[in-house]
């Protein structure tokens, strides 16, 4: 099936977005084609609300085109309708809807088109209310849900989400975040063996969601549930499909929890419709992020013993220190003392020498500075302050990224960093993701700035965590080997941390592990990354400008960058794509997994076409 007979007519669109200074009909040539996603907004709603630019980040971030159309823009075509992929109705910001836009929606899908059902999106009339016994997009859910007249304040229900594991992989879930994350080996039957697995919270395990009492069977594919009942399944209606997501994705996301929304935005992008994306690593490689922290003199011997580590051989890691001469109090003398120790300023250079990047760990006395940070703002930035020119006297580098002592950083500190130039930060908000811009409390965070999530093992994150939760040996092996694999298969990045004298019990555990990443380096699908590359990276990726259009079964993509689109890389589908051949400029195509890669050289301007299968 071609692109034009796959991808439906989405609803109206006016030649102008009246109120919001969006111009539909643009003459850049780099504005969204064929491959848009729809975000419906209710009318009058900024597209710059926080709640709006949530979504549109997220498709960003994701290497997707998300556009913002307001309903009545969906419901009243004055100009022929442009081609989408398909429709978001989000949750937050679209609980209430009247029955014309109800209607609207049905028959969109009905005729073909591909709907991303979210939470309370139009649960409730235009006045405020629940509608009848159940919500009015229940025959689109493939459930009945909103049941508020009947269970009025159990209508909603909070409890752990569960999954199988081939679903969490789909989703794009990284094992760990998940638990259990190994599949148990085939029974006598030699069908693999189903297990069920739990969505987990760094720290505390469970993970209650809150989802919509569900009521009746399924029609469809459930991809996750609940005692709740249905979280997300799709299913087919009539001539098109549905994909519903009994979560608030928008609100989990304005509030440290991105991970659900951009599982299931890149899920409906890329199972749903099948549709090509910007991928956010260089050169399409996938990768870790392995974070030292160094808190004290502690870190000393164990920073020599490391140097003769197999893993000493790789890199380049990310190693961020607190630079001064205490640690717990003011005056105890059990700091690392990178101005005055010798040994210290040995250490820092060599790794700093070798490729690593230095950063600050907090605010030169660790234990104490993470103790105050929240309230004594004055102190904490003349510490701050102390601790990137110390480091820097060192190195003779810019310190441009950051790891928050105990994993504080209230947004205060945030906010320094940017006026400092840091460009990276790590963040144990948004567990399990890649790099992102973090939202907290509904904000948006700084535009150039990275957090990088931390990877977890259920309840851990750092070695020590593994050892204080008794975690055995051949889980964590598993784990890293696991994660390992995740970021390979799927071409992303994810972080990792620890503290020097917490990895020593693990020597054969990483050796093991660095056994792997090097194999997987000599065949160039892994590679070690520092946060600040990845943030030049990511930043330099935002300025990438491109666009998918489709003429007679032909999909062609067009892209450009001011300064060079280097080391970009796109991902076809090969069971919807071609080989796609390089029309102009320069760019590498290789089959990875199931799909094509196209990756970029030097250059400002790029064409790409494929031919679409299945026709």
């Amino acid at each position: 099936m071609t692109i034009r007979r796959r991808i439906l007519v989405c609803g109206a669109v006016a030649a102008l977005f009246l109120g919001a200074g969006f111009e539909w009909y643009s003459h850049d040539p780099f504005s969204p084609g064929a491959d848009r996603i729809i975000l419906l907004v209710p009318d009058g709603t900024s597209f710059s609300k926080p709640e709006v630019s949530a979504w549109l980040d997220a498709g960003n971030e994701e290497g997707l085109h998300v556009v913002p159309m307001h309903d009545s823009t969906f419901i009243r075509p004055v100009f022929p309708r442009p081609p989408c992929a398909g429709v978001i109705l989000p949750d937050s910001i679209h609980g209430q809807a009247s029955d014309l836009f109800v209607g609207s929606i049905r028959d969109y899908v009905a005729t073909g088109g591909h709907l991303m059902l979210v939470y309370d999106a139009a649960a409730e009339s235009l006045q405020g209310f629940y509608s009848g016994e159940r919500s009015r997009l229940s025959d689109l859910a493939g459930v009945d849900y909103a049941l508020y007249k009947t269970l009025r304040s159990a209508t909603i229900k909070a409890s752990d989400v569960s999954g199988g594991i081939p679903v969490m992989d789909e989703l794009g879930v990284p094992p760990g975040k998940y638990f259990p994350f190994i599949q148990p080996l085939p029974g006598n039957s030699g069908a693999p063996i189903p297990v069920e697995t739990q969505i987990r919270r760094y720290q505390y395990g469970d993970l209650p969601y809150p989802s919509f009492v569900t009521s009746g069977d399924y029609s469809g594919r459930i991809l996750l549930h609940s005692l709740a009942g249905v979280v997300a399944g799709e299913h087919s209606y009539e001539k098109g499909s549905v994909l519903f997501v009994n979560l608030p994705l928008g609100y989990l996301k304005s509030n440290t929890d991105g991970l659900p929304l951009h599982a299931f935005l890149k899920y409906f992008a890329t199972h749903t419709l099948s549709l090509p994306y910007l991928l956010a690593v260089p050169d399409g490689v996938g990768g870790l992020v392995l974070d030292w922290h160094v808190d004290s003199n502690a870190a000393i011997q164990s920073l020599k013993e490391l140097d003769s580590w197999s893993m000493a051989q790789q890199g380049p890691y990310s190693i961020d220190v607190t630079a001064g001469p205490d640690t717990y109090a003011i005056g105890d003398g059990k700091g690392f003392d990178v101005l005055h120790n010798p040994v210290s300023q040995t250490l820092v250079r060599a790794h700093s020498l070798r490729g690593d990047e230095i950063g600050s760990h907090g605010g030169w006395i660790h234990n104490y500075f993470a103790a105050h940070v929240e309230t004594e703002t004055k102190e904490m930035v003349k510490y701050l302050e102390l601790n990137k020119a110390a480091l820097e006297q060192v190195t003779g580098k810019p310190v441009v990224e950051y790891s928050a002592p105990n994993g504080d950083q209230p947004v205060w500190v945030t906010h320094w960093l940017e006026d400092h130039g840091f460009v990276a930060y790590y963040f144990t908000g948004d567990t399990g993701m890649a790099p992102t811009h973090d939202y907290r409390d509904g904000r948006r965070g700084p535009k150039n700035m990275w957090a990088f999530p931390i990877a977890e093992m259920d309840r851990a994150a750092s070695f020590e965590e593994l050892t204080s939760e008794d975690v055995p040996t051949a889980v964590i092996q598993q784990w890293l080997d696991a994660l390992t694999d995740f970021v390979t298969s799927h071409e992303q990045v994810r972080l990792v941390y620890f503290h020097p004298p917490g990895i020593l019990p693990f020597h054969q555990e990483v050796d093991n592990w660095m056994e792997l990443t090097a194999r997987l380096k000599a065949q160039g699908r892994f590679r070690w990354y520092t946060m600040t590359q990845m943030a030049n990276f990511l930043n330099s990726r935002q300025e990438v400008r491109w666009k998918l259009t489709e003429r007679d079964g032909i999909a062609f993509l067009s892209a450009a960058d001011p300064k060079t689109l280097a080391h970009q890389a796109w991902r076809f589908p090969a069971d919807k794509f071609s080989e796609p051949v390089i029309v102009r400029g320069s760019a590498a195509v290789r089959k990875e997994g199931d799909g094509w890669l196209v990756v970029s050289g030097e250059g400002t301007l790029l064409d790409v076409q494929a031919r679409t299968l299945g026709q």
